[in-house]
């Protein structure tokens, strides 16, 4: 019997790997590229672009969810489906306190779960943090990497967001981003390794548009984080280690 492509990411068994990084845009999966080789297009249905090709003769899956929870959500669980067992976000963040520069790579070692979506999964309460061994191995591979606790949201245009920054910005909070919440929160429930990687796209009280446009743009130090961020996930996902269970 055929098996029956997942529906929205239109991924199956037949990728034949356990481990994917997961990212918002889809013109990063073509960045990827570039640093992969025997590159395989898969597929490109709705905002979910999927390419595989090995590095360090690893085999790894480079596929793009779009935008917030929802979307990063379905690609998880369909991840999930076809046996996936580590997810490494490389993704953009604002940072959440002053000193960080653009092109700076966040790490999450925990993530404040400002969704909507993870709450439909366990209460808040439960915490959403990345796997141990692949957190151990980013500390090796980046040592320099700003590491804290960052916090995913909704959305950029609610009135009360410069109010909502300054409180989590009190709190110690590095980086906010969408959809790193709900990648540990859904992985954690599914028996997942995740971690998320996040460059820096905005300084703390910049201007929000401004650095997205840049990034789109291809400024030179996000653009550099850019790869940067990939190189680090594809370092980890292919560390000999993680073959050790």
């Amino acid at each position: 019997m055929t098996e029956e492509q997942q529906p929205h990411t239109q991924l199956t068994t037949e990728i034949g790997t356990d481990s994917a990084i997961i990212v918002g845009d889809p013109a990063r999966v073509d960045t990827a590229t570039q640093l992969l080789d025997d590159v395989q297009g898969w597929a490109f249905n709705r905002e979910y672009k999927s390419i595989l090709g090995t590095y360090k003769n690893k085999r790894i899956l480079v596929m793009s969810t779009g935008i917030g929870a929802p979307s990063a959500g379905i690609g998880v669980e369909e991840l999930h489906n076809v046996n996936v067992k580590k997810v490494i976000r490389v993704g953009s963040a604002g940072a959440m306190q002053s000193g960080i520069g653009l092109g700076e790579l966040i790490i999450g070692e925990g993530v404040v779960r400002d969704d909507g979506l993870t709450q439909k999964y366990v209460p808040g309460i439960y915490p959403a943090v990345p796997a141990f061994r692949l957190m151990a191995l980013a500390h090796k591979y980046a040592p320099q990497a700003v590491y804290g606790i960052i916090r995913s949201h909704d959305g950029f245009y609610m009135d009360d967001n410069a109010k909502n920054e300054a409180f989590w910005s009190g709190k110690g909070i590095v980086g906010a981003d969408m959809e790193s919440g709900a990648l540990m929160t859904i992985g954690r429930q599914r028996g997942m390794e995740t971690l998320s990687i996040l460059n820096n796209v905005v300084l703390y009280e910049g201007d929000l548009a401004a650095g997205v446009n840049d990034l789109v743009n291809g400024d030179d130090l996000m653009a550099k984080g850019e790869v940067a961020s990939l190189k680090l996930a594809l370092d980890i996902l292919s560390d000999p280690s993680l073959e050790e269970e």
